[in-house]
């Protein structure tokens, strides 16, 4: 519904398509900035008393302020959590009960730009640096379960050898046109600037965009314990990118599932069981 979109996005929405017909130039550089710079949505209640449950502490990586959270006995094997972009830690809040209920601590963290945790732009590899920054100070993980963007981050991570053996990705991006395509409707722009973001991409870090995406990262990973969760419904990120994934990287299980689209399936307890049997088998 147009009243549950964010003032700041409704505005870009009407702006962005003026801005490409008064200058291409100018509509690329806007589209790099906002592409790296998430909205903050307002925590609903129910999550700020979940963040309320953990133990709370706060890292330091480079430049980086990381706010991470800890639920559960410090004794016991962690399953890291890792948020989708715009998005925080205490999402997976129907997560924790039944996880710690199954004997494993959970902890996770807000990325940079995100949640509790400082700066306003961010990317893959900040995202990348503080989550190893993370699993630097618990340990390496007993399984990941990621969440959109932060199963990019996560398979990008393990490419760079972070030790992760068992991965659940949920509703994660992983072909690089889809992805700009999809922030390419958020702000109603057209393929033109898409075409030129991606030259702009090469252009600023020496690589091309596709290798900043899972399809590429998972070339490069071997036995990875993985899972593929995904909605047929899923509006934000179609499920042929999970399709493709597995294409790729054919050991991986797929779950799909109907009706829950990109967010909601975070709390459905069907999918919360099926990945709390994969991490433990």
């Amino acid at each position: 519904m147009k009243n549950k979109i964010p003032l700041p996005l409704r505005f870009v929405r009407w702006f962005f398509p003026r801005l490409e017909k008064l200058s291409a130039r100018l509509a690329v550089n806007y589209f790099d900035r906002i592409f790296f710079t998430p909205l903050r949505y307002a925590t609903p209640e129910k999550e700020l008393e979940c963040a309320a449950q953990s133990k709370m502490l706060v890292l330091s990586a480079d430049n980086l302020r990381i706010q991470t959270y800890s639920w559960g006995d410090a004794t016991k094997p962690y399953v890291l959590v890792l948020h989708g972009w715009a998005g925080r830690a205490t999402q997976f809040r129907k997560f924790i009960p039944k996880f710690l209920e199954a004997g494993y601590r959970v902890i996770g963290f807000d990325g940079p730009a995100h949640g509790r945790s400082a700066g306003k732009r961010t990317s893959i590899i900040e995202f990348e640096t503080a989550l190893k920054r993370v699993v630097q100070h618990f340990g390496p993980p007993q399984a990941a379960i990621a969440h959109s963007f932060g199963g990019g981050v996560a398979l990008y991570a393990i490419m760079n050898c972070l030790p992760i053996a068992t991965l659940v990705n949920i509703a994660s991006p992983t072909i690089a046109d889809e992805i700009i395509k999809s922030y390419l409707r958020a702000v109603n722009g057209s393929w033109k600037t898409g075409e030129a973001f991606k030259r702009l991409v090469l252009q600023k870090y020496g690589r091309v965009f596709d290798e900043f995406t899972a399809m590429y990262f998972i070339e490069h990973i071997k036995g990875l314990k993985l899972m593929l969760v995904h909605d047929a419904d899923d509006r934000d990120v179609p499920i042929i990118q999970a399709t493709k994934l597995k294409e790729k990287y054919p050991a991986a299980v797929l779950l799909q599932t109907t009706g829950l689209g990109h967010n909601r399936i975070l709390k459905e307890e069907a999918v919360i069981d099926a990945c709390l049997e994969f991490v433990r088998k």
